[in-house]
């Protein structure tokens, strides 16, 4: 069946309405990445001559240069040209996975008007990157349907007690971090109602500019460095782990600059850091990596399922299980920075999850 994908895109035009398209910005990134135009115009499958003169379009379009090409040193992006990726990969970052969330719903009600027989699995999740591949995992289970949003930690335990969902996604810091998460979930979650399943565990840290400039290496330096931070939105579980965070380290909010300014995923907050409109985030080690900055880990997290104790050996709850233990599960998680899969699949009562 033919599936819908929602993309975010730009829509910027000059006075003879020429339009600023997509392939630019994808452009502009393999050159960030490689240095060189011929490069560029070799993984986009597009001719030399074609980069180039796609390059000066937009030169003439902006009238300023995009890229600066130097004898012996290939191309670089200019100031605007870093600018324009950035804001490029910002936007995609910030509304991406709520247009995923939107396609997914839409899929799952075409699926149900053409091929009713067909079953559907209903994920709200904490944003994560494990469990962003669970669509594609699932796609070795052609009679089931997966409808997976997006939605915060607390959120989706709320739908899971609705009946809203089957499967809630949150996680849950270990190693004492804790106390702040479980204070504010414990009120959706009962020990005789609910089971829970291991998904992957997890480290979260802090996003640097590469090479570090400031020489930020724990919370501490947030504050004595003046470093400008970007904050999750309240109501996360990241948020309350880094809450958490400052709680041990005896270090108040208000000291921090940039507290107040939320981002609604670990992408949006990885993409503010790398276009330099903070100097420093708090996320998962995988969005540092894609936007190429450095990481300072700090708390290691298990991320997990909550279920309805009645549902847990649900044929379609059973399946999923049977593909978290699979290998193909376990080697995506090894290509994640800071990941892994101890335990995955394992189903466990509120006292064990807790432990």
């Amino acid at each position: 069946m033919r599936k819908i994908k929602l993309s975010p895109s730009w829509s910027l035009s000059n006075e003879e309405n020429e339009t600023l398209g997509s392939e630019l910005f994808a452009l502009l990134n393999v050159i960030h990445r490689t240095g060189t135009l011929a490069e560029a115009a070799k993984q986009r499958k597009i001719s030399y001559r074609h980069a180039w003169n796609l390059v000066n379009h937009w030169k003439n379009f902006f009238g300023s240069d995009l890229v600066i090409f130097t004898r012996g040193k290939g191309a670089s992006l200019t100031e605007l040209g870093e600018k324009l990726l950035w804001a490029e990969q910002r936007v995609s970052a910030r509304v991406g996975l709520q247009l995923d969330s939107l396609a997914s719903e839409i899929n799952l009600e075409i699926s149900r008007a053409l091929v009713s027989a067909r079953s559907s699995l209903t994920i709200h999740a904490s944003h994560g990157y494990a469990v962003a591949h669970l669509p594609e995992l699932l796609k070795k289970l052609p009679d089931l349907q997966v409808d997976l949003r997006y939605i915060g930690a607390a959120e989706s335990l709320s739908s899971l007690n609705r009946g809203d969902c089957d499967l809630a996604g949150f996680h849950l810091p270990i190693e004492g971090n804790g106390k702040t998460v479980i204070e504010n979930l414990s009120p959706q979650w009962g020990s005789g109602t609910h089971r829970f399943i291991h998904l992957v565990t997890r480290t979260q840290g802090l996003f640097v500019t590469p090479n570090n400039p400031l020489g930020i290496k724990t919370l501490t330096d947030l504050s004595a460095k003046q470093a400008k931070f970007v904050n999750r939105q309240t109501g996360s579980g990241t948020r309350m782990l880094f809450d958490q965070l400052l709680a041990n380290n005896n270090i108040e909010s208000l000291d921090i600059e940039g507290y107040q300014s939320e981002e609604f995923t670990h992408a949006a907050v990885a993409a503010y850091v790398a276009s330099g409109m903070a100097d420093t985030g708090f996320g998962v080690q995988p969005a540092a990596t894609q936007f190429g900055l450095d990481f300072i880990p700090l708390a290691q997290e298990k991320y997990m399922f909550a279920c309805q104790s009645k549902d847990v050996r649900k044929k379609k709850i059973l399946e999923l299980i049977k593909l978290l233990k699979s290998p193909d599960f376990a080697t995506y998680v090894d290509r994640l920075p800071g990941y892994s899969a101890p335990e995955p699949g394992e189903i466990v009562t509120l006292k064990e999850a807790l432990a």
